[in-house]
């Protein structure tokens, strides 16, 4: 995505009082009723939301007729950490089909986690398919594939019935038509919306009713949101301090997040820089007026910026 001439500053690097540097992009929030309450930047222009499609491509997967619930429906939602309960929830939904590890097409990755990834390489593990974050997502899109009898070799294709569903949900869910299509990092078809389009998917799913695809996601990811990210992931901390909250990151700084009263908000950083992520993220639901459990929103926008090995500066968020 070229650099939107209206872009705005959402988030200042500010070291020992000085600012250094600053972060654009774009952001919108919406209204209780689905209008537009807040518009900086370019919302209005596509985007590609990256992981934040996951749960579209996973309401699209239970369209095609697969059965998950629960925590192995969180994962097929998930950009997940590589913690040991989520090897097992793939090895599951894999296994569910009849299928193993060897059948997912993600490529050989280390853990998302750093954590994850340190005790991964201690233990003398090298990259792995299942390790990649998107195995759940892939693992369900294959055990779909066995369910309805379509061919598992070529579930990344465009034209492939999984992702056909992916497409015809995203397209509905946000409103918008897709009209530019890329490969995401896991390989999977990367469908662009705009901003807007990605808040009122995940607002359309937050108040679906009960029982259907988009809404059995949506509580699947607010009941089990360790299983979305991990343990110590923001998304993780988002569901579990704001009480009814949906919320998915994705790649290159990109952040939805729906609230149970019917309001959303959807931004992206330009210059894909995470860092700037949980700042503008947490003084984006301050200025919504939200609560969270605790210093939720303080932990969300801790990013502090270090010299001689103590924190000089943080990364500040400016909407």
């Amino acid at each position: 995505m070229s650099t939107p001439p209206t872009s705005v500053v959402l988030a200042e690097v500010v070291r020992s009082g000085f600012v250094e540097g600053c972060h654009r992009g774009s952001l919108v929030v919406l209204a209780a009723d689905g209008s537009v309450e807040l518009s900086l930047g370019s919302p209005g222009l596509p985007v590609f939301p990256r992981s934040s499609n996951k749960p579209m491509q996973a309401t699209a997967i239970l369209r095609t007729g697969l059965d998950l619930d629960g925590e192995l429906l969180a994962l097929a939602a998930a950009s997940h950490s590589a913690e040991t309960f989520h090897l097992d929830g793939v090895r599951t939904i894999l296994a569910g089909a009849g299928l193993g590890p060897g059948a997912l097409q993600t490529p050989p990755s280390w853990p998302l986690d750093e954590a994850e990834k340190e005790a991964w390489i201690r233990s003398g593990g090298h990259p792995e398919p299942i390790l990649m974050d998107c195995s759940g997502k892939h693992a369900a899109m294959l055990a779909a594939c066995v369910r309805n009898g379509w061919d598992t070799a070529t579930y990344l294709d465009l034209d492939h019935p999984v992702q056909q569903q992916a497409l015809a949900t995203l397209q509905q869910l946000s409103g918008e038509t897709v009209n530019d299509i890329g490969t995401d990092g896991c390989g999977a078809p990367l469908m662009a919306v705009s901003l807007i389009g990605l808040a009122r998917a995940f607002r359309a799913m937050l108040l679906a009713d009960p029982g259907t695809p988009e809404r059995r996601v949506a509580d699947a990811m607010r009941a089990h949101p360790e299983y979305v990210a991990g343990t110590r992931r923001i998304d993780t901390w988002l569901m579990r301090g704001i009480p009814g909250a949906m919320a998915k990151m994705g790649a290159e700084a990109v952040q939805a997040v729906a609230l149970p009263d019917g309001r959303a908000l959807a931004f992206k950083i330009d210059d894909g820089a995470y860092r700037a992520t949980g700042p503008v993220l947490a003084a984006t639901l301050r200025r919504m007026g939200v609560t969270a459990v605790g210093d939720t929103l303080g932990r969300i926008a801790s990013a502090p910026l270090y010299g001689g090995g103590r924190p000089v500066g943080e990364i500040h968020a400016t909407v």
